[in-house]
C-alpha cells in the first residue's frame, strides 16, 4: 500500500477549517437576518395607546369666527408741552412717571426778556397816549379860532386828523402791550391735560428756543390699539365689534371695541387703520405690544380643532382611527374660530363623526393599531367621499 504524502494530509485539514469557518459564517448571517425580520414584524405590528381624551369626532360645531389683529398701545389724549417763548428753561423738576394735574405749573421760561418788551411796549403806549393830549388841545385851539374867523376851515381839518392818528397810534400801541403781556404770560408752562409724563425733552437751565418740546403727557386711563388690516380682512370689519387681546408682558386677556375705523387705506401698503378701546388700562403702558382675535361673526360647520391639523406633508391631513388602525385623510382647511377656550377649524373632505386624534398626540404611522387605554369613544367608520 502506497503511504500519502504529509503534505497532502495537511492541504485536506485546511480545506476542512475553512469549510467550516464559511458554514459557521452562513449560520449567523441568517441567524442576524431572522432576528431582523422578527424586529420589523414586532414593529409592523406596533402599538399605540390612546386616551379617550387623545381624540375628538368631527362635528358640526358654532365657531365665533375671528380675524387675527395685532397693534401697540396709544393713550387717546397726550400732549406735548412746548416753549412758548425763547429763554432759558427754569423749574422744571417733573420727571418720566411723576402724575400732574391739568392747568399745573412745570415749568418757567426766564421772564426778563418778555418783562422788558412788556416795559417797552407801556412806555410806547404812555408817548402815544402824550400824543392824543397834544392833538386834542391843537383841534380844540384850532376850532376856536376857525370860530373867529382867524385861521381857516383847512387848519382845522389838518388838526382833526392829526388827532385822529394820534387816537390810531394809541390803539396800536395799546395792542402791542397786550402781545407783550401774554409773552410774559406764555413764560409761564402749564400742563395741557391730567396724566402722567412719559418723557422729558429738555433740561433745567437750557436754552429753549420757539416751539421747543419740554415734556410730553399722557392719559393713560384711555388707551386703544391701532391695528393695521388687510384690504379683503378690512370688509368685514365694523364699529362696535368685541375683540380679546393679549398684551406684552400681561398674563390677563383684555376685552376692547371698535371704535373707529379710518376711511381711506394707507398708500402703498393699501392697510386699513382700525382703533379699538381697551376696555380696563390698569397696569398698561403706552407702547406695550398687543395681538388677539377680532370676533367677526359665527359659523356653523364641520370642525375639527386646529392643532390636528398636521402640515408636514405636502398637503393638510389629520389622523383618524378607522377599523382600530391609524389613517392619514387629506382635508382642506376653512374658516377658522373659537369654541369654547380653544380654536377650531372647518374642514372639507371628513366624514361627520369621524375619530380624529388630537395633535398634542404626535405623527403617527398609518396603519399602526390603536388601542384605547380607558373606554373607547363611538367612532363611525365611513368611506372615503
Amino acid at each position: 500500500m502506497k503511504k500519502i504524502p504529509w503534505k497532502w494530509l495537511v492541504l485536506a485539514l485546511a480545506l476542512l477549517l475553512v469549510a467550516g469557518g464559511v458554514l459557521r459564517a452562513l449560520g449567523a448571517r441568517k441567524a442576524q437576518q431572522a432576528a431582523l425580520a422578527e424586529t420589523s414584524s414586532a414593529k409592523a405590528q406596533s402599538v399605540a395607546e390612546l386616551a379617550a381624551s387623545d381624540v375628538v369626532k368631527a362635528e358640526l360645531r358654532e365657531l365665533q369666527r375671528g380675524l387675527p389683529i395685532s397693534g401697540s398701545l396709544k393713550a387717546v389724549s397726550s400732549a406735548l408741552v412746548k416753549a412758548r417763548i425763547a429763554g432759558e428753561l427754569q423749574g422744571l423738576t417733573l420727571r418720566e412717571g411723576d402724575a400732574v394735574q391739568a392747568g399745573q405749573v412745570v415749568a418757567r421760561v426766564d421772564p426778563t426778556e418778555a418783562r422788558a418788551r412788556l416795559k417797552q411796549a407801556e412806555e410806547q403806549a404812555g408817548s402815544a397816549k402824550a400824543q392824543i393830549e397834544i392833538a386834542q388841545r391843537q383841534w380844540t385851539n384850532n376850532k376856536a379860532l376857525v370860530d373867529q374867523g382867524f385861521i381857516s376851515q383847512t387848519s382845522l381839518d389838518t388838526s382833526r386828523n392829526n388827532l385822529a392818528a394820534a387816537e390810531a397810534n394809541h390803539q396800536a400801541a395799546m395792542a402791542a402791550v397786550d402781545v407783550a403781556r401774554k409773552g410774559l404770560d406764555d413764560a409761564v408752562l402749564r400742563a395741557p391735560i391730567s396724566g402722567v409724563v412719559s418723557q422729558r425733552l429738555a433740561q433745567p437751565g437750557e436754552r429753549v428756543a420757539i416751539d421747543g418740546r419740554v415734556l410730553e403727557i399722557v392719559d393713560l386711563g384711555r388707551l386703544e390699539v391701532e391695528a393695521t388690516l388687510a384690504p379683503a380682512d378690512s370688509i368685514e370689519v365694523r364699529v362696535g365689534q368685541e375683540a380679546t387681546l393679549q398684551i406684552e408682558g400681561s398674563g390677563r386677556p383684555v376685552l376692547a371695541k371698535v371704535v373707529r375705523i379710518n376711511p381711506s387705506a394707507q398708500a402703498g401698503s393699501r392697510g386699513v387703520l382700525a382703533y379699538l378701546a381697551v376696555a380696563d388700562a390698569t397696569g398698561l403702558r403706552q407702547g406695550l405690544f398687543a395681538q388677539g382675535t377680532l370676533a367677526t361673526g359665527r359659523a356653523s360647520t364641520l370642525a375639527v380643532p386646529l392643532a390636528a391639523v398636521r402640515t408636514d406633508k405636502p398637503m393638510p391631513y389629520v389622523q383618524l382611527v378607522e377599523g382600530n388602525k391609524v389613517v392619514h385623510r387629506t382635508v382642506e382647511p376653512g374658516v377658522r374660530g373659537e369654541a369654547g377656550k380653544e380654536s377650531w377649524v372647518a374642514v372639507n373632505g371628513l366624514p361627520a363623526g369621524a375619530t380624529v386624534i388630537k395633535g398634542h398626540v404626535g405623527p403617527l404611522r398609518e396603519g399602526t393599531l390603536v388601542k384605547f387605554t380607558g373606554e373607547a369613544p363611538m367612532s363611525k367608520t365611513a368611506p372615503k367621499p
